[in-house]
């Protein structure tokens, strides 16, 4: 699957599961780390899990496995590495803390909403 397709396919799956503003960040030139962030909000430790798992299942029917699971235990602040993109699950608090948004702020980004209609938010 190519990275495009895997970050649209990991975006849906969060809010297929009511993740808070899902946000499709593309750092394409800007880092090495990945190709795109995606960046979603949880309610609950519970809450952080369940978006963790079903973008796992899904994302395992593709075919497609992380290569790295972190903080699943905890279901604080959840990162699932499928190498080009990476997807983070934050306890709200922590999000704002962190702001890894902020850290990209030149990034393209587009947040998900409503069965993947795309909303534009910040592109430069």
């Amino acid at each position: 699957m190519k990275p495009d397709d895997m970050v649209e396919v990991c975006g849906k799956l969060a809010d297929d599961k009511k993740a808070l503003d899902v946000v499709i960040m593309d750092l394409s030139g800007l880092t090495d780390i990945a190709d795109h962030f995606v960046i979603a909000g949880g309610t609950s430790e519970r809450h952080v899990r369940t978006v963790a798992d079903g973008i796992r299942e899904g994302m395992k029917q593709e075919g497609v496995r992380p290569i790295a699971v972190e903080g699943y235990d905890e279901g604080r602040w959840v990162i699932l590495d499928y190498q080009s993109v990476i997807v983070h699950i934050f306890l709200e608090p922590l999000r704002e803390l962190y702001d890894l948004e902020s850290l990209w702020i030149e990034a393209k980004r587009h947040r998900v909403k409503n069965e993947n209609k795309n909303t534009e938010v910040g592109n430069e």
